[in-house]
């Protein structure tokens, strides 16, 4: 029984570092193209006490080639005590991959990514649990003090350079490192992101208008008040995106292939042309292209300009018609010449005398 409850006490610390592992581990994709810097956008209001701020990232989507962006937004934390790590790209392995935030009782290592609202690359500035209440530092944080008492205003003194950079490591990254204390953040134990953040996620990754290629770094929903809040009026958009963005190379190369059906419309326009090597036919009998003439113009108005050109058999018939006459003008010249050398009869007379 002893050997039994020892083995059940490995197994189940074995889960817990699992856990803690796949809070904290890498997704499994890696991108050849860094991320659009973080948008310029306002915190929205605190909708109550115990809601914590998780900042807005951009998230990136394989089917279209393309990142598109979750927006901040307040979050009930899942326990007293937990704080959340927010998700951060990183350089490894020749490409950018994404690290998943997580909740756990200290602030980890998130990149240096400076998302502002007390997420300054290192720490959290924003506020700190204290006797199992939330306390908000309003210095950061857009708080209503008439609804929310538990408040304190601390000026956060920002040791890093402030800028719009999404990601650590790669040309142009942050070149923040874990600290030691980030290490043992690393190492704590870790719960991944709430049912809420989930579906939060996933309604930005089924909106088109979130996505870098179509708002050019710019989203309209930069913020929502609460998790999948995307409609509400309380909304926030962004005021602008944090650098020029252009689509990289990659994404744009599907634009072809998207574009490709477009060549098939092309296909009824070669289509009115074949009336057209059809007319030489019924030449041979002007009849007939007396007869096929009327088709065309019920059949296809659109090749109605071509009809003068078909109509330019009867002045062919015309030009026959006029031969004609000159074939008859040589049989009634013929009787004047034979007729005369028979009307000489005066010779016959002359033995009479």
């Amino acid at each position: 029984m002893h050997n039994v409850s020892r083995i059940r006490s490995i197994v189940f610390a074995l889960v817990v570092l699992a856990l803690s592992a796949t809070a904290f581990a890498q997704i499994g994709i890696s991108i050849s193209f860094a991320p659009p810097e973080l948008p310029v956008y306002e915190q929205p209001l605190c909708p109550g006490d115990g809601y914590l701020w998780t900042p807005g990232y951009w998230a990136y989507d394989n089917d279209f080639d393309d990142y598109y962006w979750v927006p901040g937004t307040w979050v009930m934390a899942p326990e007293p005590g937990l704080l959340w790590t927010p998700a951060y790209w990183g350089w490894s392995g020749g490409g950018y991959v994404f690290n998943e935030g997580y909740w756990g009782p200290q602030v980890g290592f998130y990149g240096g990514i400076s998302y502002g609202f007390g997420y300054f690359g290192e720490g959290y500035q924003g506020g700190r649990w204290q006797n199992g209440q939330f306390f908000y530092n309003s210095s950061v944080n857009n708080v209503s003090v008439t609804d929310i008492h538990n408040v304190y205003n601390t000026t956060v003194i920002q040791s890093t350079t402030v800028n719009r950079v999404s990601f650590n490591g790669g040309t142009g990254g942050i070149s923040a490192r874990p600290t030691a204390q980030d290490e043992v953040a690393a190492r704590a134990k870790h719960i991944p992101p709430v049912a809420a953040q989930t579906q939060h996620a996933q309604a930005a990754h089924t909106n088109p208008q979130q996505r870098a290629s179509v708002n050019q770094g710019k989203p309209a929903v930069a913020a929502t008040p609460k998790p999948g809040a995307f409609t509400d009026k309380a909304v926030v958009p962004a005021k602008a995106a944090g650098a020029p963005y252009k689509a990289p190379a990659k994404s744009a190369a599907a634009k072809p292939a998207a574009s490709a059906p477009t060549a098939h419309p092309a296909e009824p326009a070669a289509r009115p042309a074949e009336p057209q090597r059809a007319t030489p036919a019924p030449a041979p009998a002007p009849a007939e292209t007396k007869r096929a003439a009327p088709e065309p113009q019920h059949a296809q108005p659109a090749t109605r300009p071509a009809e003068p050109q078909r109509a330019t058999p009867p002045p062919a018939e015309t030009k026959r018609a006029a031969p004609e006459p000159q074939r008859a003008q040589p049989a009634a010249k013929a009787p004047e010449v034979k007729k005369q050398p028979e009307e000489k009869k005066p010779p016959e007379e002359k033995p009479k005398e």
